[in-house]
Formats: structure tokens, C-alpha cells, sequence
């Protein structure tokens, strides 16, 4: 596990970086790796301060909302992070763009919570445990993933991540019983004991088992009778 200075260590790293002509690039899903061995102090997660949201995207529209965060820690070991662990209520799941107790939202609500997206019955709770951090230097960029064009067109990568990201983060998510490792940018800080991250990024919900209204099946895409793989998601998380 590589452990990060919040301070005195991105120039250094910047400079390494340059001189071996190296960069690195936007948001990856590879198999899951070996989780971090927590070392140090522990920090907890603290949920009433920290948010995740997400937004689904078909080509007639958009929905969006937040899954509560229940528990979770970051270890630190000086002004280093060594790890950290979270995990999501996907039972909880919130849906904001349709007004709570109507018809509508009681069916894309059921419907999310189906076999045809997370199979909450089976998997109530989804994981991200953290397995790399490393530096974002002034060589690295944001790649964006071409999409099919849409009124509804999903975020780019570089419209969600943050303005200045100081860090990228590697993880295993799982959903659904399967987990992948995803690696996007983010902007860390450390200050009075807190630490706090802020990131957006998308993920191809296929790569999980959520699979209804996949594009690959999409005969005609201009029919609009598909759903984005695309799902943004944004957080801010805050432990102490």
C-alpha cells in the first residue's frame, strides 16, 4: 500500500514524475486487488457531514440522488493515509428528481432496488475499500470517454472531477457480490484531525451485474429504448 504526504510531497512527486515521462489518466475499472492493511490512528467516518450521489442518464432524461453513507474509517499514520473502508445502504437509496410518495417515484425506486439493478434483497449494502493512493501532478490528465449524443449526454470526467485534484484514489467497489477496482481523481485535505475528500467521476454500472437496458443491447440507439452505462457519482466525504 502507498501511503501520501498532504504536504511537502507533490512537488516532489511532480518532479519524479516529469522526469521519468510518465502520466496518469482518468477514471479505470480493473479486477479487484489487495486491500490496504490499516496502520496508524484511525478516523471515523462522519456520516451527517459526508454525501454520495449519483445520476442515472437515457437519452428522453435524467434521474439522480444519494446513497447514505452508514459507517466507515480512514487510518492515518502521521499525515499519512493508509487506508480506509465505507459502506453504502443501497435499502436507503434516495431518488430526488420525482416528488417522494408519487406513482413515478415509487417505481423507478422499486425498480432500483429489483434483481434488474442491485438486487438490494440479496446485496442491501455496497463496499469501497481503499487499496492505492498517489499523487495528481501537473503532468496527469483527464481523459474523457467518448458517449452517444443526447439531450441527455452523461457529465464528462473532466466536467465532474474536481478543480484542483490533489490525489488519485484506487479501490475496490462491490456491488451486487462483485467487486472491481476504480481508480479516479480526487482533492484531499487534512486539517485539526479531519480528513476530507471530494471527487466525481462515472463507472460503467455493467461492469457490476447492473445490466437492464444495457447500450450493447440497443439496436437503434436514436429510438432512445436504451439506459446510459454511464452513472455519475460525486462525493464528499469527511472522517475525524
Amino acid at each position: 500500500m502507498k501511503t501520501f504526504k498532504l504536504s511537502g510531497f507533490l512537488l516532489a512527486a511532480a518532479l519524479l514524475t516529469f522526469s521519468c515521462g510518465q502520466s496518469s489518466n482518468t477514471v479505470e475499472t480493473t479486477e479487484a486487488e489487495e486491500e490496504a492493511q490499516a496502520s496508524g490512528q484511525t478516523l471515523q467516518l462522519d456520516t451527517n457531514a459526508s454525501t454520495v450521489n449519483w445520476r442515472g442518464y437515457k437519452p428522453t432524461g435524467q434521474h439522480h440522488g444519494i446513497i447514505p453513507v452508514t459507517n466507515g474509517e480512514i487510518s492515518v499514520e502521521g499525515d499519512a493515509i493508509t487506508s480506509g473502508e465505507f459502506t453504502f445502504d443501497i435499502t436507503s437509496l434516495e431518488v430526488h428528481d420525482l416528488e417522494e410518495g408519487s406513482e413515478n417515484h415509487g417505481k423507478l425506486w422499486n425498480h432500483l432496488q429489483s434483481d434488474d439493478f442491485f438486487d438490494a434483497a440479496n446485496h442491501p449494502s455496497a463496499t469501497f475499500v481503499i487499496t492505492e493512493v498517489s499523487p495528481y501532478t501537473s503532468d496527469d490528465s483527464i481523459e474523457d470517454q467518448e458517449q452517444f449524443e443526447t439531450e441527455n449526454t452523461p457529465q464528462s470526467e473532466s466536467e465532474l472531477a474536481p478543480a484542483t485534484p490533489t490525489h488519485w484514489i484506487k479501490g475496490n467497489l462491490t456491488i451486487r457480490g462483485t467487486s472491481k477496482n476504480i481508480k479516479f481523481p480526487a482533492a484531499v485535505s487534512s486539517a485539526n484531525g479531519m480528513v476530507s475528500a471530494q471527487a466525481g467521476f462515472n463507472i460503467d454500472r455493467t461492469e457490476w451485474g447492473l445490466a437492464y437496458g444495457d447500450e450493447a443491447t440497443a439496436v437503434d440507439k436514436a429510438k432512445d429504448k436504451f439506459i446510459y452505462n454511464t452513472v455519475s457519482v460525486n462525493f464528499d466525504i469527511k472522517a475525524n
